[in-house]
């Protein structure tokens, strides 16, 4: 349902993890070659497996328990990745000449920030249905 709001965060989150990634690259070397989330198969399966899930947990809008427990993985996956880019930028230090951190390594965080606002507006759901059965 694309009217409820965390459909629009999940939304959001997707194409911040499946196309943006393309746009912006994650950091430049001292060499002046542009590092793209591509060129290492490590960061491309953690951002196809964190696309992949998110676009999951958009579908299952009727189970929201389930969509949920979906984010909170999908939301270690971006905590994952943002430790590998991090170890990584931490490893660039010894550098003569300082490289270039791009966008790209802020993208899981942004994601992060707009699943756990899906998180949020998903818990909302619940005990508003919650309240409505205790009424009956």
């Amino acid at each position: 349902m694309i009217q409820r709001i965390q459909s629009l965060y999940l939304i959001c989150s997707t194409i911040i993890t499946a196309v943006l990634p393309f746009f912006f690259s994650i950091w430049t070397e001292e060499t002046e070659t542009v590092v793209y989330f591509y060129a290492s198969s490590l960061y491309s399966s953690f951002f196809g497996i964190i696309s992949i899930l998110t676009l999951i947990s958009l579908f299952l809008f009727k189970k929201r328990q389930t969509q949920f427990v979906l984010n909170r993985l999908t939301i270690i996956f971006n905590f994952i990745l943002l430790g590998f880019f991090v170890f990584r930028t931490l490893n660039l230090s010894g550098e003569m000449q300082i490289s270039e951190k791009g966008i790209g390594m802020f993208l899981p965080t942004i994601s992060i920030v707009l699943l756990v606002l899906a998180n949020r507006a998903i818990k909302k759901d619940e005990d508003l249905v919650k309240s409505v059965d205790r009424l009956r």
